[in-house]
């Protein structure tokens, strides 16, 4: 049985850090496009990063580039999301999904969460002092 699961979420201080996990079973993650999506209140779903199975990463923001950064952990199955610098516009649940092979190209990242499977129920990140 394909399954995603989230962790690491929590609340956190602006300037912290956390690192998310997804972890993978019933698959091997590393042949698959793995992506990190983030819904914050009021709005839909967004892809934040990707990482395809040649672990090429594909950024769809602008704001978090060089805040967070994804990573593969293939001897745990596991997906990682580094954030650090964190911000109160940050505050969301976060999710991963899987795609294909390869990380759809930014201009297509609004059809992301309609293309990508097998989605994690998701861990709450609330930045707040």
């Amino acid at each position: 049985q394909v399954q995603l699961v989230e962790s690491g979420g929590g609340l956190v201080q602006p300037g912290g850090s956390l690192r998310l996990s997804c972890a993978a079973s019933g698959f091997p993650s590393r042949y698959y496009a793995i992506g990190w999506f983030r819904q914050t209140p009021g709005k839909e779903r967004e892809a934040v990063l990707c990482i395809n199975s040649s672990d090429e990463t594909t950024d769809y923001t602008d704001s978090e580039k060089g805040r967070f950064t994804i990573s593969r952990d293939n001897a745990k199955n596991t997906v990682h999301l580094q954030m650090n610098g964190l911000k109160s516009e940050d505050t969301g649940v976060y999710y991963c999904a899987r795609g294909a092979s390869a990380c759809p190209a930014r201009a297509l990242r609004a059809t992301m969460p309609s293309i990508f499977i097998n989605w994690g129920q998701g861990t709450q990140v609330t930045v707040s002092s």
